[in-house]
């Protein structure tokens, strides 16, 4: 999770392969989180080698082979010291460079949220040029002004002259003098649609809906709902698949390798296999809004045999074996106990009724 938000506010995150003694397990391997700041090249180092880019130590094809990693912080004031930066040559078998290339021969990250920073600051400088207005409207502010001819009898007034005022008071004016309050013309009635569209704007270089963005899904419908999930779900799903081929893999891969070496550890099954033994990886799956639907088009899915039960448990986040076994051992405790194992529950409406309402939701969503 950490290395995900490091990826969408600096760009990327590194990950170092290292043992910790306090891990409490017989494989003491861990993964220590730096600062993307922290992985630079000196400068006296990156003048002399072309194929130093940025503390990552390249091959003749472009590969990462190493990492030059600063031990302090750049913005620790004891990092710089007379002797230049101290720093540590890391093999990139030892590092998890976790980062999304957008151009060809990009090396380093770039923060996701990059399109959308003025956007920040757009919002920060409206909503306070909004909330000074309005408090300024709310003070007892206005003009001294007089309807007399210029020679009529009336109190001399200075031009130009300011008077404090207390809030909640009455005022006695000079004679021949009126005061005229301004009138307060803040909050504007747009100050809301203007947001909306600006976080909605934001929002989007995360793939993200407004209504997850804002926490308010007051203007949603059910349909709007799910086509706006949609793309939000898949661009997650790429996100774990992403995440399970260059962090995931790399930490199992790293921990077989010290596994196997402890004797009576693992099951000499596993010992004789090689690193690409098969493996996957689980994660928990997006709730659907009306679970009842969810259930018809399921059924439907498995009795037309256009998915199976992994795939099925695989979107719950699921085992598809394990909760087989599990399914196998509640049914046999049933039928020792005498209870009912009848799984057979009446639809309440037909499928073709969800498909037909479905269409209309969708129908509806796009006019």
């Amino acid at each position: 999770r950490t290395m995900r938000i490091g990826q969408c506010e600096s760009g990327e995150c590194f990950g170092l392969l290292a043992t910790n003694p306090r891990v409490s397990a017989p494989v003491q391997l861990d993964v220590r989180l730096i600062e993307a700041d922290q992985v630079a090249t000196p400068w006296p180092v990156a003048q002399r080698d072309a194929n130093v880019i940025d503390g990552i130590i390249l091959d003749e094809f472009g590969n990462p082979v190493a990492y030059s990693i600063l031990r302090r912080h750049p913005g620790d004031g004891s990092a710089l010291r007379m002797s230049g930066a101290e720093f540590d040559v890391l093999p990139a078998d030892s590092v998890i460079h976790l980062f999304r290339a957008e151009r060809p021969g990009q090396n380093r990250g770039v923060p996701e949220v990059t399109s959308s920073l003025s956007l920040f600051a757009t919002l920060r400088r409206y909503t306070l040029a909004v909330l000074a207005s309005a408090e300024q409207a709310a003070l007892p502010s206005g003009v001294i002004y007089t309807d007399a001819p210029a020679d009529a009898e009336s109190a001399g007034v200075e031009p130009m002259d300011t008077v404090e005022m207390d809030r909640g008071t009455w005022l006695t004016m000079p004679f021949g003098w009126k005061i005229g309050q301004l009138k307060a013309e803040q909050p504007t009635t747009v100050y809301g649609d203007f947001k909306h569209e600006v976080i909605n704007e934001i929002a989007r270089c995360l793939n993200m809906p407004f209504n997850i963005a804002a926490g308010n899904s007051s203007g949603y419908n059910y349909a709007s709902g799910r086509l706006d999930h949609q793309a939000f779900f898949k661009a997650i799903r790429i996100d774990q698949a992403y995440l399970g081929d260059m962090v995931l893999d790399r930490v199992f891969k790293a921990w077989i390798d010290e596994a196997v070496l402890i004797e009576g550890y693992l099951p000499q099954v596993v010992r004789t296999l090689d690193v690409d033994l098969p493996h996957q990886w689980f994660w928990d799956g997006f709730e659907h809004v009306d679970p009842a639907k969810e259930a018809n088009a399921q059924a439907t899915r498995l009795a037309s045999k256009t998915t199976t039960l992994a795939a099925e448990y695989a979107k719950a986040g699921l085992d598809w074996e394990s909760e087989l076994r599990q399914r196998a051992r509640e049914a046999a405790l049933m039928r020792e106990l005498g209870l009912s194992d009848s799984t057979a529950t009446q639809q309440t409406e037909s499928n073709d009724d969800a498909v037909e309402e479905d269409i209309d939701e969708l129908e509806e969503a796009v006019t």
